[in-house]
């Protein structure tokens, strides 16, 4: 089986793309970057889901804390309660400085050392459309910087694939075939705001969207809400 990093962070995304990996055919080695999150108890759902799928699973930490300029890397406050077309007004607080550019850094680097040549990534456009990296053309360009930047591709004549298969899904669709491929989606975390036991806040863009996510989907949420 080829080898593959897949970015877990512990939400609902990734570990459908996790179960995704596995049925491709792919030897999953789990990623999980811990960057001074303030909900970073997405990361204990992650060593679960890791173990769970039987996967790999390392955990590298760097502190984007000290960057700062987003709610989820510092004590602003996060929107709760927005309507959809508040959503999609713009480049909400809780995108993070170049977070993604420096997961995928971090991901290409550790396909290096494993000799792996594709990267999976849980990017979804539809659900985070106000985000700039998570457009199709930011990972486009992402794949072509790893094909020119790195031993396996300018020296081995290995090409780096960057997959991102949930980027056009609704969320409705991720939950469905995480549903059918096995995930303990009670497992996983999605909320920006958690309490420190790990339950969600209910109300904050990701919540709602998951929220809505298990209603079109018409299958229970097994998420624990804040009352």
């Amino acid at each position: 089986m080829p080898r593959a990093v897949v970015l877990l962070s512990g939400g609902l995304d990734s570990a459908t793309l996790l179960a995704l990996a596995k049925a491709d055919g792919f030897e999953p080695y789990a990623l999980s970057i811990d960057y001074g999150q303030r909900h970073r108890i997405e990361l204990e759902c992650a060593a679960t889901l890791a173990k769970r799928a039987g996967a790999v699973h390392r955990v590298v930490s760097l502190d984007l804390r000290g960057i700062g300029g987003s709610a989820l890397t510092s004590d602003a406050a996060v929107p709760k309660d927005r309507s959809a077309d508040e959503m999609n007004a713009g480049i909400p607080i809780t995108y993070v400085p170049a977070r993604n550019t420096i997961l995928l850094g971090i991901a290409l680097g550790y396909a290096e050392t494993l000799g792996a040549h594709d990267i999976f990534f849980g990017a979804n456009n539809l659900d985070h459309a106000g985000y700039p990296d998570c457009r199709p053309e930011f990972f486009a360009a992402f794949a072509t910087l790893a094909n020119l930047a790195t031993k396996a591709s300018t020296q081995d004549g290995h090409r780096l694939r960057i997959h991102t298969p949930l980027l056009h899904w609704t969320k409705a669709e991720i939950i469905r075939t995480g549903h059918r491929l096995g995930v303990d989606i009670s497992q996983t975390l999605s909320c920006y705001d958690p309490d420190a036991s790990g339950r969600s806040c209910g109300r904050c863009d990701a919540c709602q969207l998951r929220i809505q996510g298990f209603q079109a989907a018409g299958l229970p949420d097994p998420t624990l809400y804040l009352p």
